[in-house]
């Protein structure tokens, strides 16, 4: 009876090792997790598969019975009775519509054939879109083979004609089209040139209705300025006028602008005035009638119309601030408006206009009278930071504003305006002086001195800019002009090209005029002492131009027979008595009898009417025989 009990503590003992063999087990198959998936290798075995009441139960795979489905049988399934439910609330609403309305189902008739209609209109109009794009490509192409007959330049002018008016013919009724054809416009461009005037008539008419839009169009833009081009009086009127209402918005475009400052240079001074003072108020760019003024001057207009000058200038800075922020600076009716802009704003917001334009854009505006005026004012009441970003901004376009009409004004006032000459010889001397030749040459500028005096005794067109005056700077001019022309190296270099090219100068209607302010040297003797032994160099070479024999043929003058270098020469006998002896010595002595006749007679006669003693007495003894036989004369005593 004793060993039962043994037995059982032994049976209870194995029973607790079990669970320990399965956490054995469970550790063991979480150190090789990667087996997890493989199915082969985790058969399960019946003897350890153990139900939730302990007992030990056999482990089968279930194949698939009678009643097994597929989970996505049972998605159709689902989805079919979603169809069927959708389905029966749609009859249901159908039939809710159907009580409503009595006329239902020949509505939903309507529906159905106009939407069939629709289709049907749709595919048509896809195939003549592309029927249309086949024949418009067709169409391009003949004009393009026509455009390379006509456009040659050894064609006869009648078989051009025969092209153009056959160009012309296939382009009827397409002619907006085709002006915005970045190919077929050119086309159009070189028929509206060699075309008759009767022809540019029928274009000028088709296009009529679509100028504004063809202004601002990038292709069409040249179109438009060839028809200026041609156009007589009356179409250029109709064109400026059916501008009207649209210059401020067709001057903020970069195409548009370009009309418009076309249009502005080809008409007069009434239709100038009416581009301008749409700008001005919006009353003016409202009412037509009120365009046509006599009066110029924005100042006449306000008082003549009775206008706010508040008014005025709250207009005019919604209309010329965006075009100065695109940099839209390169066209003259700007200018002009800017001018008149100044004319009347007060100091502050004169002070930020220039402000604005003080930089590399004030190059592009130069080339024009007003715009050359706006350079100036900028230069002379702008700060000293300012001026040096004008001067930097010019850097690469030195020769080219030298060259200008109106541009070359502006370089003038930098030299008499800017104290910084060390910015200014950086920057402008030492580009004038790679070109210096060719600079000597050119005719320069025939009235801008006017407007720069004008500017400065504020008495010209801008003398109500209410604006505090920095003209001049703290430098004293003389100083200040030695600094650029003798210290900067620039007076030696000027005077070894005048040496070089002195009979071409001389010649000259201009360069006349450089080489006596060199010879003489310069305004308040600033070249002396510092180049004496230069200018007597100088004074030399021209001598021995002079000393050349007179030519045996009449066509070739001399120097002293020339028109302009002869009346140089004699100005420079009577104004500079160093220049007298050395052409005396060097070119007149003992040879007087050659040049007592024709125009080098006055050359030889500024020798008797110099005031220099020294210079009479040398020429003296030599020409008072010819002034006894009569072909000299003294002067007459004052």
């Amino acid at each position: 009876m004793a060993a039962k009990p043994q037995k059982k503590t032994i049976e209870s003992k194995k029973r607790k090792r079990v669970p320990n063999q399965k956490s054995e087990g469970a550790i063991a198959d979480t150190r090789k997790p990667k087996f997890a998936s493989n199915p082969k290798k985790l058969k399960p075995n019946s003897n350890n598969v153990q139900s939730k009441d302990g007992t030990k139960k056999p482990f089968k795979i279930k194949g698939p019975t009678k009643d097994y489905q597929k989970p996505s049988a049972k998605k159709d399934g689902v989805e079919d009775s979603k169809k069927l439910s959708r389905l029966r609330s749609k009859e249901l609403a159908e039939a809710r519509k159907k009580k409503r309305k009595k006329h239902y189902s020949l509505e939903q008739v309507s529906l159905t054939l106009l939407t069939y209609s629709f289709r049907f209109c749709f595919s048509v109009a896809i195939y003549y879109l592309i029927h249309s794009l086949i024949n418009y490509a067709n169409a391009n192409k003949e004009l393009a083979l026509l455009w390379e007959k006509m456009r040659r330049r050894n064609i006869a002018k009648e078989d051009r004609s025969k092209l153009v008016s056959e160009a012309l013919q296939k382009m009827k009724g397409k002619i907006s089209e085709i002006a915005s054809s970045h190919v077929s416009s050119r086309v159009l461009q070189t028929c509206v040139k060699h075309c008759t005037q009767d022809e540019r008539n029928a274009v000028f008419m088709e296009l009529r209705p679509h100028f504004i839009a063809l202004a601002s169009n990038t292709y069409a833009v040249h179109l438009v300025t060839k028809m200026l081009d041609h156009a007589p009086k009356e179409q250029l009127a109709e064109f400026i006028s059916s501008l009207h209402g649209h210059v401020a918005s067709l001057l903020r475009h970069m195409v548009g602008s370009v009309v418009i400052e076309h249009a502005y240079n080809l008409g007069n001074a009434t239709q100038k005035q009416a581009l301008l003072m749409e700008l001005y108020s919006p009353e003016l760019q409202l009412f037509k009638d009120l365009v046509t003024m006599k009066e110029n001057r924005l100042e006449d207009v306000i008082s003549k119309l009775q206008l706010q000058k508040s008014s005025v200038l709250r207009h005019m800075t919604s209309a010329l601030q965006p075009i100065i922020e695109k940099g839209i600076l390169d066209h003259s009716i700007v200018h002009r408006a800017l001018m008149e802009y100044l004319s009347i704003a007060d100091q502050s917001s004169a002070a930020d206009v220039i402000q604005q334009l003080s930089g590399s854009s004030l190059v592009r505006m130069i080339h024009t009278k007003d715009g050359s005026r706006l350079g100036m004012l900028c230069i002379r009441h702008g700060s000293a930071k300012e001026r040096k970003k004008i001067i930097k901004g010019m850097k690469g376009h030195v020769d080219k504003i030298a060259k200008d009409k109106f541009g070359n004004m502006v370089l003038v006032c930098i030299f008499s305006v800017v104290d910084d000459t060390k910015l200014v010889s950086k920057v402008i001397i030492r580009e004038l002086e790679g070109n210096l030749k060719e600079l000597l040459l050119d005719q320069g500028e025939s009235d801008g001195g006017e407007t720069v005096e004008e500017d400065k005794d504020g008495e010209g067109d801008n003398s109500n800019t209410n604006i505090e005056l920095n003209e001049g700077g703290k430098k004293d001019s003389f100083k200040r002009r030695q600094e650029l022309l003798v210290n900067s190296g620039l007076a030696e270099k000027l005077i070894d090209a005048c040496g070089e090219m002195a009979e071409g100068l001389l010649r000259s209607k201009y360069g006349k005029e450089i080489i006596y302010e060199v010879a003489t040297g310069g305004s308040d003797g600033i070249l002396r002492p510092a180049l004496d032994e230069k200018l007597g160099k100088f004074h030399e070479a021209i001598a021995s131009v002079a000393a050349q024999p007179k030519p045996d043929e009449p066509e070739e003058e001399h120097i002293l027979e020339h028109f302009h270098s002869s009346r140089t020469i004699r100005k420079l006998i009577l104004d500079c008595p160093e220049f007298a002896s050395t052409l005396w010595e060097k070119a007149l002595k003992g040879k007087c009898a050659v040049w007592v006749k024709g125009h080098s007679s006055k050359v030889i006669n500024a020798f008797l009417e110099t005031s220099n003693s020294a210079v009479k007495e040398l020429a003296k003894e030599e020409l008072q025989p010819f002034i006894e036989k009569g072909d000299l004369s003294l002067p007459v005593a004052q």
